[in-house]
Parts: C-alpha cells; structure tokens; sequence
C-alpha cells in the first residue's frame, strides 16, 4: 500500500500500470469471492482504496499537465 505522497513522485505511465495492476486484482479477488476461495476479504477493501487512491493522483497529474498548456495558448 502506497501512501498518496508516494503515489505523487511517480509518472503518469507508472500510475497506469499500478491502476491496471490494482483492477486485475479486484477481478481476481471478484472471482475468488464468488467461489469461496478468498482468503481475506478485507484485502478487496484495500486493494479498491488503493485504487482509489492511484485514479485520484493521476487525475491531479492530468489536471496540473493541462492548466499550463492552457495558459499558454
């Protein structure tokens, strides 16, 4: 688990490849839990408030790439 202050130091394709990461993991942890076979089930909490936490610093990295470029035009 990254803390957002983590999350901030890296780029922008770094924070893709974690959030597909994290959404691979969900959907395995959806398919564990339907069949039984998950072990922790708070491990899907954390693993959907890590990618919460991903989306949220690409979103202010998106944002913060775009406003220059505005100013500029």
């Amino acid at each position: 688990m990254a803390t957002a202050k983590e999350l901030r130091d890296l780029t922008v394709d770094d924070l893709n490849r974690r959030a597909t990461e994290l959404r691979d993991t969900l959907f395995q942890d959806q398919l564990k839990l339907r069949t039984g076979a998950l072990d922790n089930p708070a491990e899907r909490t954390v693993h959907k408030r890590d990618l919460a936490r991903v989306l949220t610093v690409l979103t202010e990295k998106k944002k913060t790439a775009r406003k220059p470029a505005a100013k500029k035009a």
